[in-house]
């Protein structure tokens, strides 16, 4: 994460200019007047709540507040371990779950994060030795388990792999995730039969992992050289996981072995697109681009991966080559030489360096290297080359596992031996991830079709360029006029997360509100702004409590009775992970519960009376606010995802209806009220309105219609 400068907003009653932070650091601290004064399971809760909207900066800015308090706490340090390593911070995960652990030895899942930034940092025998505490803790852990087995596949303990995998089929036969650990554990061994048999038991039990259909294609590629069948088995793959860049590189491999030219360029296009720093997808396009005659684009795309990888001798030698073709043969001696530095051997090297410089006119430099290329050859008694550093970088750049022997060649043949495609050997599709089960939903894309979500106030919104509708509120407009409010307040269905920036912006102006509310007369106004930073920096109790106040203060504030069910719906989502997946759980940090991971009937009973309760109190202030402002379309859609959620399915179509009429082009209320249709059975409407959703830029409307034509 970059420092960043960020402001703290001007009085709302004064003018005055803007006062510039430097260190986020120091202005989360300046929101504290002193230590003493935290409550540090209240912060502790709050972190969690950024936590589960995966909002790793801000939840981290909680946990450091929360340590500062009090650094005997266990809570803190696991959570914010957790944070840490949803941020690629294994070196800070690993000391936070240490520290975490140090205190109280028995949390099983700082054990697991613990070893999973040990395993993303290579440290596998301390992996390992986490595993194995956390499985003391939890013998039936399933992810442990699987964690520890590709560890030990990873240090070639490939019979400790074996009996790890073997003990989780033990206990739960029907693991697809066991078969396809096996699967790769298989072809490093070279059992390639046994590797099939794992990957198509891997895909019958579930047919959502895409690891399964990359290892499938790998086996149909090198072992069985069916490159169709291979085509077919990524294609699965790539619907699975749409953004994964090497798929797209290996596809264009397969698309090339089948002559589809236009196909494979298509594909590493794509690639490229999604990973610009691809130096298969680069290399192998320049490859394409040099094929078809098109040298400059080829010399560029080389260019490219030498740049960040000035010792790739493959594009150095082939970029020469391309430089002879284009009559740029001083910059192909020059990579020639390069070549020839670094493999001092290489045969070919100095054949076609005499090449160019003949080409040059430099001929007795030409014969030089020709001669001396002679006498190497000489020397082995042999014409053919057998000096391949085409391979030596292969082998480093995509570790082969096999090197072809070398046919014998012509002078041309010599010199084009380092033109061949790269694809991407996959690695164990088991990553070694923490099981974060608070926003472990991903797998489901393509299964549960989620509505657009609720509208929100907010100062800070993202256009949807394709959606780019206004969207007008008289209240709103009223507010922004009195310049009451020290930023643009706005109404969105698309918020996302704040920048480190506006998280300091927002803990600044909560402090301003805290001095200016305890040295004047209360406002309205001002209770809502405070509740307004509260709410988007997930502190749901706060924001709740300020609404009070500023509706206690002015009763007809339709816009605090909409601040405040959205305050109450988040605290909603809030209860519900931390009730039911594990991670935001209070237990989960005893020993006890840690150990078993159970959340008891009656407590689930009695979170979900909370819910329903909650879930009345969000429609009452969404009436409240629509008895106050009739014509507002945002209240209505906001009702309408509520009464889905309690199961009322006619009567939020109702709610969608009535936003539409007051606001016709509200193409999130058509995308909702479509998939509720659906939901009822009403397939005509359903199909019309996500048709209509789609009109106005609403894009997951196509994916939804795609797969009911299926």
């Amino acid at each position: 994460m970059n420092t960043r400068i960020h402001v703290l907003p001007p009085p709302p009653h004064k003018g005055g200019g803007r006062i510039r932070i430097t260190v986020l650091g120091t202005l989360i601290a300046c929101a504290i007047s002193a230590a003493a004064q935290i409550n540090v399971s209240q912060v502790v809760t709050i972190g969690r709540n950024a936590l589960y909207f995966e909002d790793y900066v801000l939840s981290i800015q909680y946990f450091n507040q929360a340590i500062n308090a009090d650094s005997t706490q266990a809570e803190p340090y696991f959570y914010r371990s957790v944070a840490k390593i949803n941020l690629d911070d294994y070196q800070g995960a690993e000391q936070d779950a240490t520290r975490a652990i140090d205190i109280k030895p028995f949390i099983v899942d700082a054990f697991r994060v613990r070893a999973v930034a040990r395993q993303n940092q290579g440290n596998y025998a301390g992996a390992i030795s986490d595993y194995d505490a956390g499985l003391r803790l939890r013998p039936e852990d399933k992810m442990l388990i699987v964690n520890k087995a590709v560890c030990l596949g990873a240090t070639k303990d490939y019979d400790g792999a074996q009996a790890t995998y073997d003990r989780l089929l033990a206990i739960d036969p029907r693991n697809d995730r066991a078969h396809l650990g096996l699967a790769h554990l298989c072809l490093e061994r070279g059992d390639t039969v046994a590797a099939r048999q794992h990957v198509d038991r891997s895909i019958e039990l579930s047919k959502n992992n895409a690891g399964a259909y990359v290892i499938r294609a790998e086996i149909q590629m090198r072992h069985d050289s069916d490159y169709a069948g291979a085509l077919e088995s990524l294609n699965e793959a790539i619907k699975l996981e749409p953004r994964q860049a090497s798929y797209f590189v290996n596809r264009a491999f397969m698309k090339y072995k089948l002559d589809d030219y236009f196909g494979a360029m298509a594909d590493y296009d794509y690639a490229i697109g999604l990973d610009p720093a691809s130096v298969e997808a680069h290399f192998n396009r320049a490859l394409l681009y040099t094929e078809v005659g098109e040298y400059n684009k080829a010399i560029n795309d080389y260019s490219f991966v030498l740049k960040g990888d000035p010792d790739n001798f493959m594009a150095r030698y082939n970029r020469a080559m391309v430089y002879m073709q284009t009559g740029e043969n001083r910059r192909a001696v020059a990579d020639l030489t390069a070549v020839i530095e670094k493999y001092p051997d290489f045969e070919s090297g100095f054949i076609a360096r005499a090449q160019a410089k003949q080409q040059m006119g430099d001929r007795r430099g030409s014969q030089a290297d020709y001669d001396h290329a002679m006498a190497m050859f000489r020397s082995k008694h042999t014409r053919t080359s057998d000096y391949d550093p085409a391979q030596i970088e292969l082998e480093k750049a995509i570790e082969a596992r096999q090197r072809g022997e070398v046919p014998t060649e012509t002078e041309g043949e010599v010199i084009n031996r380092f033109n061949t495609l790269l694809t991407v050997t996959p690695e164990n599709p088991i990553k070694p991830e923490y099981d974060n089960k608070q926003r472990g939903r991903i797998q489901d894309a393509n299964v549960e079709v989620e509505p657009q979500p609720a509208f929100e106030l907010t100062y800070y919104s993202h256009d949807n360029k394709l959606n780019g509708k206004t969207h007008y509120l008289r209240e709103i407009a009223e507010v922004n006029d009195s310049h009451a409010l020290p930023r643009t307040l706005t109404i969105t269905g698309n918020a996302r997360r704040l920048t480190d920036d506006e998280i300091a912006a927002c803990f600044a102006s909560i402090e301003y509100y805290n001095s200016l509310i305890s040295t004047n007369p209360p406002r309205s106004i001002d209770y809502f702004a405070r509740a307004l930073d509260y709410l988007l920096v997930k502190d749901t109790d706060r924001a709740i409590a300020d609404c009070d106040r500023a509706l206690a203060l002015n009763p007809d504030f339709a816009l605090a009775y909409m601040l405040r069910a959205a305050a109450r719906d988040l605290a909603i989502d809030i209860r519900r992970a931390a009730s039911t997946e594990g991670l935001a759980t209070a237990p989960a940090m005893d020993s006890q519960a840690s150990a078993v991971g159970h959340t008891t009937a009656p407590a689930v009973a009695l979170h979900q009376r909370q819910d329903a309760a909650d879930m009345d109190a969000v429609i009452a202030d969404l009436d409240s606010a629509l008895a106050i402002s009739p014509k507002n379309p945002y209240a209505l859609y906001n009702k309408a995802l509520v009464l889905v959620r309690q199961g009322n399915l006619t009567e939020a179509i109702s709610c969608y209806s009535a936003a539409l009429t007051i606001k016709p082009d509200l193409a999130e209320a058509y995308y909702n009220r479509g998939i509720t249709y659906l939901r009822l059975g009403n397939r005509q409407q359903g199909v019309a309105d996500l048709s209509k959703a789609g009109e106005l830029g609403i894009l997951p409307s196509y994916n939804v219609l795609k797969r009911m034509s299926r």
